[in-house]
């Protein structure tokens, strides 16, 4: 059965949109590789607080003021996975903070670099949206 997740496109602040937040997964699957924060939508809860959410448990940011970017279908029969993904891009404030049991490693990382790297999911498609979206 198909999914709702969501996924956080995260800015240092306002002024840097060209610098986006990655974590590096500890979780199957695609254990090990370079995603957006995000996750499931839990029952009864909006996209809003889920992504909200999210960014907090995988990064100890509060993600303030997410703004809806697109939504995205994620389908990867190979993993038993389906999802349709509601995008966010927003600020991430506080200190960052590695939450381990689902992330081994925290980085802010210039968009154009993000853009070359293998993203898990379709996170590369995500990020290509938010650069179109903002001109970078």
């Amino acid at each position: 059965m198909t999914k709702a997740t969501v996924a956080a496109v995260v800015r240092p602040n306002e002024s840097h949109p060209g610098t986006v937040l990655l974590t590096r997964r500890n979780v199957p699957p695609f254990m090990g590789q370079w995603c957006l924060p995000g996750g499931h939508i839990d029952d009864y809860e909006t996209a809003e607080a889920a992504v909200t959410r999210e960014v907090l448990e995988e990064t100890g940011l509060q993600f303030t003021s997410p703004a809806f970017l697109h939504y995205f279908n994620e389908v990867f029969p190979k993993y038993g996975f389906h999802a349709v993904v509601l995008a966010f891009h927003g600020t991430g404030t506080g200190t960052l903070q590695l939450m381990p049991e689902e992330v081994k490693e925290i980085s802010w990382v210039p968009l154009h670099e993000a853009l070359e790297l293998p993203l898990a999911f379709n996170h590369q498609h995500i990020l290509r949206h938010y650069a179109k979206h903002f001109h970078l």
